[in-house]
């Protein structure tokens, strides 16, 4: 059974974004310890779209579907904004302190450590970002 969100790429919609996951918890029988580390990812990886993938005044938008196959979660997020892959971003030091650490990253570190599979296609002028979690 697959479920999909539209959403804009407005900032406010994050609030939909969770009651999704709250929903996908609920439905797929998860922990609340996963849904609170899905909801994480997600929303890290669906504001940098809003954030980052589009100028301002363009109005887009962004699609994720979830799907539970056998003992794995997976989320495919879409967009047709500019080309970004966070496969190819290094992982940020976490040795070094707040104020030594080059800005920016983290989310990109904390969505590889929560997720199983991390995965980006460009097709068709779409980015296609695949999350895997193993249940």
């Amino acid at each position: 059974m697959e479920k999909t969100l539209i959403l804009k790429n407005d900032i406010a919609e994050i609030s939909r974004l969770a009651e999704f996951v709250e929903n996908l918890g609920e439905e797929f029988m998860l922990t609340p310890d996963l849904v609170f580390n899905l909801n994480l990812v997600l929303e890290e990886a669906v504001s940098n779209v809003i954030l980052y993938a589009y100028p301002k005044e363009e109005h887009e938008i962004i699609t994720l579907s979830a799907k539970k196959d056998d003992n794995m979660l997976i989320f495919v997020l879409t967009d047709s904004g500019k080309e970004f892959d966070p496969t190819q971003i290094p992982d940020a030091d976490v040795t070094l302190s707040a104020e030594e650490r080059e800005i920016g990253g983290l989310g990109i570190f904390l969505i590889r450590q929560i997720m199983n599979t991390v995965e980006y296609q460009r097709i068709e002028g779409r980015n296609v970002l695949t999350l895997g979690k193993e249940l």
